[in-house]
């Protein structure tokens, strides 16, 4: 037993003297490296981008529409019209201002012969005056980029649960594949002191057989360890990612921090984060933008079911200087205006996209309370199996102890020829057993732990 409490110091100074990949590094390492937090980011880039995209409907406009016609030597017509169009987000109002010059034998006589100037405005009665396509896609893509944002938290959620699991579990494997390897020695040490009894005649052949079996047995756990041990680091290396884009795999010098996979994490009342993850969970706050948006193709929709009804007006005047004698006489007599109107019959149109629209709408409703639902209940669950599992922690740590303390008696029992080599096997095994279990149970409890925070949404 004594020779036991030293492999184990001694392991314990080889991990200090390792290089400890720390949960914290690792986290760290993954959030700014992995390809999957790197597509969440570009996932808000490229919202970002459609939301620059709408606000160019808003953006002003410089056009020119000039033409000319000469035939047969004759002039008959020639038109240049710079106009300024600036559009506006107050009722579907454009704003615009022109020039015009124009002149030719065969001009026609609604337009107005030589240097005139304009200043007018275009802007919807009916249908377009709340909201119309150019608005509506404005608001959207801002809504957009604001539940872009939630889907980067949700998938960088996501990610960090299976890191922080892929973790844990390398943890459990390394720490189980030590232990077999510090019982493994001390079984060899004790069968060469056994053989070496047993060649002085102070021991049977049988105890022999015994110790070699018992090393045997330890050599097959240890190997069983090891495939588990290197499964773990391979699991892990799906995290491992440098500032090149480049995956890596464990460095062999890198090994788990062993002290916080023996630490208790402090965890808040299950209805509190119920009450949280309602306000701040992403997936939850993704389908709420998801539904204001949907709220604003509603209004778009009803929108289609009224008449057309558009009014535009200029006023006019000679040269370039629209403002010039501004005053009633310009008023009254230099403008011109028109409206236009059309409806269609039976607005089957109109009245199957609203209809559309609000299904869309009750749809993705039913679709957030079923997700507030499994949200609340995944919390609870994590949060019971979690205490759970800390009882049965508390449970077999009591047994590990009692077990090594048996264990340690035995072995003072066989050192002064009181006991059997059996019994110290026995013993052992007891130990093994439990100390095994615990590791799995402490596995099971930080993904547990975690996964509370994970079903929450508060993994960053």
């Amino acid at each position: 037993m004594k020779k036991l409490l030293f492999l184990i110091g001694c392991s314990w100074v080889v991990q200090l003297n390792a290089q400890v990949l720390t949960p914290e590094a690792f986290i760290e390492q993954v959030r700014s490296f992995h390809p999957i937090a790197k597509q969440a980011n570009i996932k808000v880039e490229k919202a970002n981008a459609a939301l620059l995209s709408a606000r160019g409907g808003f953006d002003p406009v410089i056009e020119v529409d000039a033409d000319r016609k000469t035939f047969d030597g004759k002039n008959y017509y020639f038109r240049t019209n710079p106009e300024f169009k600036v559009p506006t987000r107050l009722g579907g109002l454009d704003l615009k201002a022109g020039v015009e010059n124009n002149g030719g034998l065969f001009l026609n006589n609604s337009i107005t012969r030589g240097q005139s100037s304009y200043l007018g405005l275009e802007m919807p009665l009916l249908k377009g005056l709340l909201i119309d396509q150019r608005r509506a896609n404005l608001q959207q893509a801002a809504l957009f980029s604001q539940q872009s944002q939630q889907d980067r938290l949700k998938m960088q959620n996501d990610l960090l649960f299976e890191a922080y699991n892929a973790y844990w579990q390398w943890a459990g494997s390394y720490q189980l594949f030590s232990i077999y390897r510090q019982f493994l020695q001390v079984s060899l040490d004790r069968f060469r002191l056994v053989k070496l009894a047993y060649n002085n005649g102070d021991r049977a052949l049988i105890d022999t057989i015994e110790a070699l079996t018992q090393v045997q047995q330890f050599q097959m756990l240890q190997a069983d360890a090891k495939v588990r041990l290197t499964t773990a680091q391979l699991e892990l290396a799906n995290f491992l990612w440098n500032d090149r884009d480049t995956a890596y795999l464990l460095n062999a010098n890198l090994v788990p921090d062993t002290v916080q996979f023996q630490m208790y994490m402090a965890v808040d009342n299950p209805d509190e984060l119920i009450n949280r993850a309602n306000a701040d969970n992403p997936s939850l706050r993704s389908l709420n933008f998801e539904l204001e948006a949907l709220e604003v193709e509603r209004k778009l929709k009803y929108q289609s079911m009224l008449p057309t009804l558009n009014f535009k007006a200029n006023l006019l005047n000679q040269g370039y200087n629209v403002f010039k004698d501004f005053g009633g006489a310009l008023l009254q007599n230099n403008y011109v205006w028109g409206v236009q109107f059309k409806i269609p019959i039976f607005l089957r149109e109109g009245q199957g996209a609203y209809r559309q629209a609000k299904l869309k709408i009750a749809e993705t409703t039913y679709e957030l309370n079923a997700k507030q639902w499994s949200t609340a209940n995944k919390i609870r669950a994590y949060y019971a199996e979690s205490v759970l599992l800390k009882e049965q922690i508390a449970a077999a740590q009591q047994a590990y102890n009692g077990y090594t303390a048996l264990l340690k008696a035995e072995s003072l029992r066989f050192q002064n020829g009181e006991s059997s080599l059996f019994l110290l096997n026995t013993r052992e095994n007891k130990v093994i057993e439990t100390a095994e279990k615990l590791i799995q149970l402490r596995a099971k409890y930080l993904k547990a732990t975690y996964g509370i925070s994970w079903a929450a949404g508060n993994l960053r």
